[in-house]
């Protein structure tokens, strides 16, 4: 299968499933056409050599007023890539970089920025072929780009640095010998074209929206099991409270639960209780609010990986090159942080239902095993989730709200957005985590209900997880088991209603 790229709008999903898929990416002829147009214009350019155009005759940051000589432009390109690929810390995990070459060759494609056709089909040929840069998560301010990072990649354009393929990190030189390439000998401007932009930022926005809008399907799935677990009510998930409060998320919220509890036994048998506890009854209201964010995010990174984030851009048709600011991650960097937010409070309210599921009350024994005081059951895995949730909490001081002076002051406002974007990657797995534990005690809970059952749909997902992990008839390790929770809530094959 191919997919034309030719400047058409892309959303999160089709990106995600390019990159996931088994699908090969082309330049489109009006993508190829408007590349060449915008080459052939600052070729001219530099020709004439009237103007002294930042980036492209002259030195970078706060060197802008030095000018570059005709002579020296391709090596000024190469000796920036080298200088700028300073990236350390932990490496940057590869479907993100694999993210990063295809948002990075989609900013390139609408010819405003001056890049070779033959530089952004190789940022594709890696792409298809899964060669992956080796890019590290610590270096970028985010501004004047996601330098450091996107410098690894362009590292990988030129024929230098280290790539992966088939499993195994090599020199890039030796994989291009493999396929017969020779590094990209970049023109004037190019290097800045492959540096400059948010592609750091937005791969990971575009990854962790798509995990947050899994994060949040599948917690509904079990907060209904745990409210199941725990002889919840379910009136406070009923169309009419919901609606009058106005906030499309938790009316959504409120709908799904309804219809994931319908044909229970469980929640048809009548209480004894007349409330549940906030982590139970306010669902739709904590768990709303933080789709709606989801959904904020999903906007922005949208509108952020289909657009042109290098500097300086290049208006042909206008016979304008202008320095501005494009690359600053400001966008991207407060909507990460809102994001991280967002998820930590599903995971929050997630460990308050294991905890509550571990109280002893409703009819269910401490922690949640038959034999408590012999055995500790499910005590220890609730201090787990805690724990996770504490991190996240520190996780979420934003980063957004912090800047550093860099470049000698001329670059003085930095959006901080990539620390913003590691810090959201390890919050989602984190909550991914705290569910996994959250399914741990609601399964177990659900069990002590019986003969009553709860919904088909819920059934079928408790038969899958239990296919994995049994009921816990006495104390056993299982800390294997928590990690391999958080594995099946990752996992689609457990949630499939068959």
């Amino acid at each position: 299968m191919v997919h034309i790229l030719n400047n058409q709008e892309l959303t999160i999903e089709e990106v995600i499933a390019l990159a996931e898929g088994n699908v090969k990416v082309e330049l489109g002829e009006d993508a190829k056409a408007a590349i060449l147009k915008c080459r052939a214009y600052l070729d001219n350019k530099v020709a004439e050599g009237k103007e002294i155009i930042y980036g492209i005759n002259t030195g970078f940051g706060s060197l802008c007023d030095t000018v570059i000589s005709a002579d020296k432009l391709e090596q000024l390109q190469v000796n920036l890539v080298r200088s700028h690929a300073c990236g350390t810390g932990e490496e940057v995990p590869q479907e993100i970089v694999k993210l990063m070459l295809i948002l990075k060759a989609m900013g390139l494609s609408h010819g405003n920025s001056g890049a070779q056709l033959e530089t952004i089909e190789r940022l594709l040929f890696f792409f298809n072929n899964n060669i992956i840069p080796q890019v590290y998560q610590q270096g970028s301010l985010g501004a004047s780009g996601d330098l450091a990072p996107l410098a690894h990649i362009a590292l990988a354009i030129i024929g230098e640095g280290k790539v992966y393929h088939n499993g195994e990190l090599k020199d890039t030189a030796e994989v291009n010998k493999a396929f017969g390439l020779e590094g990209i000998e970049l023109k004037s401007k190019e290097g800045l074209a492959l540096l400059n932009g948010t592609q750091f930022m937005s791969a990971y926005g575009t990854y962790c929206v798509n995990k947050a809008e899994d994060i949040f399907e599948k917690a509904l799935k079990i907060a209904a099991i745990s409210l199941e677990g725990y002889d919840g009510r379910i009136e406070p998930f009923g169309s009419e409270v919901n609606e009058i409060r106005n906030q499309i998320g938790q009316i959504r919220v409120g709908q799904i639960m309804t219809d994931l509890l319908q044909g229970s036994e469980i929640i048809a048998q009548e209480k004894a209780h007349v409330q549940d506890p906030y982590c139970f009854r306010c669902t739709p209201q904590v768990l709303g609010a933080s789709w709606d964010t989801i959904q904020h995010a999903k906007n922005v990174v949208t509108r952020e990986i289909n657009a042109v984030t290098d500097n300086p851009t290049i208006f042909v048709d206008e016979d304008k090159v202008v320095s501005a600011g494009n690359f600053h991650g400001q966008p991207l960097a407060l909507i990460l942080d809102f994001l991280a937010i967002a998820l930590a409070e599903i995971g929050s309210i997630s460990e308050r239902r294991s905890y509550k599921l571990n109280s002893g009350t409703r009819s269910l024994p401490a922690f949640l095993v038959a034999n408590p005081g012999l055995n500790s059951g499910l005590m220890i895995s609730q201090y787990t989730a805690a724990s996770i949730v504490s991190q996240n909490k520190q996780l979420c001081t934003p980063a957004s709200v912090d800047t550093i002076d860099s470049s000698n002051g001329q670059e003085d406002h930095v959006s901080m957005g990539a620390n913003a974007a590691t810090k959201l990657h390890r919050v989602v797995e984190n909550v991914y985590q705290i569910l996994g534990i959250e399914m741990v005690h609601a399964t177990q809970a659900i069990e002590f209900r019986k003969p009553l059952q709860t919904s088909s749909v819920l059934q079928n997902i408790i038969t899958n997880f239990r296919a994995e992990i049994p009921f816990i008839e006495e104390d056993r390790n299982l800390g294997a088991e928590l990690r391999k929770s958080k594995d099946l809530v990752k996992a689609t094959e457990i949630w499939n209603q068959k």
